[in-house]
Parts: structure tokens; sequence; C-alpha cells
């Protein structure tokens, strides 16, 4: 059995003594279950430790795993700097592991000096996995560390690649543990670092149950607007140490759960248990992915395929981007427009027009389509391969009005436009994670350059929105 143990565990570095002080005794609950885990950890018989990160050098397309022979870090950013380790790596581990994850296709970069000095990547441990560290190192545990930062890929693979690490485990006769670094929502009280949502507790309790009862396809399928509420850090390590048990029954309980500071820290033991055929997760991963991606193409509005097809005879090198027979009505006048691309859940781009450019509708989301997918500067291009991938919406903008104050917007109705001179900032309506006028307004002065207390005009405006 190549991968012995897992959990999970928080990272607050303030659970630490040397940096929290008397504060960390208000954590004692997650310090002792942390002790407790590095005990199970050291029971295991494992020889290698992988530990999977969300403070590491995170990308949208891949994952880094640091590759140097030596890796080593300090609290010091926290005000414990003699907080520190050098542990050893496991290099022929970081070869297998990426070998094996590019099999289905997931692009791992293994992070040494020279690949950290051509990227201005930092080869230091983050908080992310010293903290974890200073427990296990309490409870005796010294073994070689394969630091893992998460990717922002969908969720099936990071799944695979947890299948990814299993695999070389065992090819290389190693017996490895993993451990998923990561704090739960970080917005469960007033005075919580990410502000209060009232579903960062929902969600948290939901995680909860999950793991305990072992459930990696409930935690796969969680809604993805509580997630979003939550402002968690720690699922996607969950799911990426899940997928190293992938086809195995999941011995798993929750040691620990609390959250003093207004994040939740849950401490939990993953014990492999029996073969399970029914736990043998990536052929149906991939055929939910199929049969969600079949449905949203045959359910795409007139003005999303319209965005599509544009982006499909850019590519593909056409001079004619859109079929202007047959227009509708309803979009054969002028109106502003947005085009959004989404990927995975994840922005990949979006551009719009305030007032009309183009000649009707129709035109005006032709060109912001590609626009949006070649000439956003906040990403790289889109390429052609990722089309099928796109979920595109595009909004309709309808006459922008002034407003007085604050008081006449409402985020879920109306966009907001903020001008400061020759400079001005845009933000949509209806957007997941902005509840309130004041984190519209700020976010649209932020997109602007406009400062917090500079004088601004507003203007309101309402969409029509179509998927």
């Amino acid at each position: 059995m190549p991968v012995v143990y897992g959990g999970i565990c928080p990272h607050p570095p303030v659970m630490v003594p040397e940096v929290g002080g008397a504060e960390a005794d208000k954590v004692i609950s997650t310090r002792q279950a942390m002790l407790e885990l590095g005990r199970r950890v050291k029971e295991s018989g494992a020889d290698t430790l992988v530990v999977i990160s969300p403070h590491g050098p995170v990308f949208r397309d891949g994952i880094a795993i640091l590759a140097a022979q030596e890796v080593r870090g300090d609290l010091g950013r926290f005000g414990a700097r003699r907080v520190s380790f050098k542990v050893e790596n496991d290099p022929a581990l970081v070869r297998e592991i990426a070998a094996r994850a590019g099999e289905p296709g997931i692009t791992v970069l293994q992070v040494d000096e020279k690949t950290a000095r051509r990227y201005g990547l930092d080869l230091e441990l983050d908080h992310g996995t010293m903290v974890p560290l200073y427990f296990l190192r309490a409870a005796g545990v010294n073994l070689p560390l394969v630091p893992v930062a998460m990717g922002l890929l969908p969720y099936r693979q990071l799944y695979a690649f947890g299948m990814a690490v299993a695999g070389a485990a065992e090819k290389l006769g190693k017996k490895v543990a993993v451990l998923a670094s990561g704090d739960l929502s970080h917005r469960l009280t007033p005075d919580a670092p990410a502000g209060y949502d009232p579903r960062g507790q929902e969600f948290d309790r939901e995680i909860a149950r999950l793991v305990a009862a072992g459930d990696i396809e409930g935690i796969l399928n969680l809604d993805a607007g509580l997630v979003e509420r939550a402002g968690e850090c720690g699922l996607r390590p969950i799911i990426m140490a899940f997928g190293a048990f992938d086809g195995l029954a999941v011995e798993a309980e929750v040691l620990s759960y609390e959250g003093p500071f207004g994040v939740g820290y849950m401490v939990a033991s993953l014990a492999p248990g029996e073969p399970d055929p029914r736990r043998r997760l990536w052929e149906k991963l991939n055929a939910a992915e199929q049969k969600a991606r079949e449905e949203r193409l045959r359910n795409e509005s007139f003005l999303v395929r319209v965005a599509r097809r544009s982006l499909e005879n850019y590519f593909a090198g056409r001079s004619r981007l859109y079929d202007d027979t047959g227009i509708p009505p309803e979009f054969a006048r002028r109106a502003g427009a947005f085009v959004s691309l989404h990927k995975h859940g994840q922005l990949r781009g979006c551009i719009g027009t305030v007032t009309p450019q183009y000649k009707h509708i129709v035109e005006e989301v032709a060109m912001n389509a590609i626009s949006a997918a070649v000439r956003d500067p906040r990403f790289y291009p889109v390429t052609e391969d990722e089309l099928p991938e796109l979920e595109i919406s595009v909004d309709v903008l309808q006459e922008p009005e002034p407003v007085e104050s604050m008081a006449g917007l409402d985020p879920k109705k109306y966009g907001v436009i903020v001008q400061a001179g020759g400079r001005q900032g845009l933000l949509l309506p209806d957007l997941e994670g902005v509840d309130t006028a004041e984190q519209q307004v700020a976010i649209a002065r932020r997109k602007a350059g406009i400062g917090p207390h500079e004088p601004v005009k507003l203007m309101r405006f309402e969409v029509k929105r179509y998927h």
C-alpha cells in the first residue's frame, strides 16, 4: 500500500507558541490534535512526507513542486525566525509524480534553483508547510519532505494529481504520507480577516461532515456558490489528498475543529482501508465533465452562440466571424455589451463596451468575444484547444444613469460606473462575492486606478445577462 496515511491540517502561525504566545492557547484543541496527527504519521511507517499547501507558487494551469535537494524555511515573517527547518527532499519521487501527473494532462513545474530564478519563484517553505511541520517535528516525525503547491485546476485534475502521487509511490516502493494543509472558512465572525459571511459556518459544517464520512464525491460536488462565499483555502488541497486514496475505502476521523479567530481550523485523519472499486472515480469524473459540457453547449443562448462561433472562426482564420443573416430584431439594435469567459469556474477573460461601438449587438458581442479571449491584459491569451472548456456569458447593457450617492446602488440589480477625471471603472451587477455597494464601488475604483478617498461620479446601469 504505497500511501500509508493521510491527513488534513490547518496552518495558522498563531498556534505556534513562538509566534502566538498566549494567543496560541486559544487553539489548544487544534494543537493537541496536530500532535495526535503527528503521532499517527509516525506510527504509519511512512518514509516520505508529501505536504500540499495553498500558499506556495500557485498556478492557474499547473501544479508546482519544490524540487531542490534540500528545502528550508522559517517563520521570520511572523516574528519567529528561530522556528526554522532544513529538510531533505525526495527528488526521485518528485520526478515520478511529475511523470505520472502528465498522463492525464496535468502540467507539473519542478521548481529547483534554476527554475526559481527564471520565474521569480521562492524556494522557501511557506507557512502552509512550516506550521504543520512544526507539530510533526514535535511529535517525532522527521522524514524527507516533498512540498507541493495546490493548483487552480478543475477538481477532477486535482484529484488525479493525488492519484499520481499514489502511483509514483507504488512504482518507487515508497511508503508515503500525504497531508493537505488548509484552513476552512475565513469568514466565520464579523471580525474575521476576510469579513463575515453567514455561509462560512455552513461550509465548515458541511466539509467536516463530508470528511468524517470519507465522502470525496460529496466534496467534489459542493455548491460553487457556497465555496465562493466561504473564503476558504483548504478545499483544493483536501481534494488532492483524497485523490491519493482513489480505489480505497478511507477510514476518516475529524480530530478537532474550532474557529476562535474567525477562521475554521480542522484536523482530520485519513487512513487507507481495503480496495473498493466503487471509489475509482477518474472515469466517472471525466464522464460527468463531458456530460456537463454537452449540456452547456446545447442550452447556450443566441448571443452566447454568437460569441462561441466568433471565437471558433477567429482561431480558424476565417474573415467572417458571425452570420449576419436572420438576426433577431431584439439584437439588431445598438448597445454596449460585455463578454465574460470562465474556465473551470475561474475567470479567463472579460472585455466589453459601455457605449456601442459597432452596428448592432451581434457585432458588438462578436468583437468583444475576441477581445476577451486575446486582449484582456490580466490573462495570457486563450488558445484554440481551450474553447470547448470555456463557459461564456454575455451582458447587454442598458443606458447608464447618474446616481447621487451609494444609496442609489444595489450590486445585485445594478452595475456601477465610477468616474474621476479621465479615469473610469466599471463593475457588472450580480457578481459572486460582491454583496454590498461599498464592495462594488471599491472594486470599480481599483480597476480604474482611482484612490479610495478621491471624489467620483457614480452611474448605475442594468444588464440583461445571457448564458
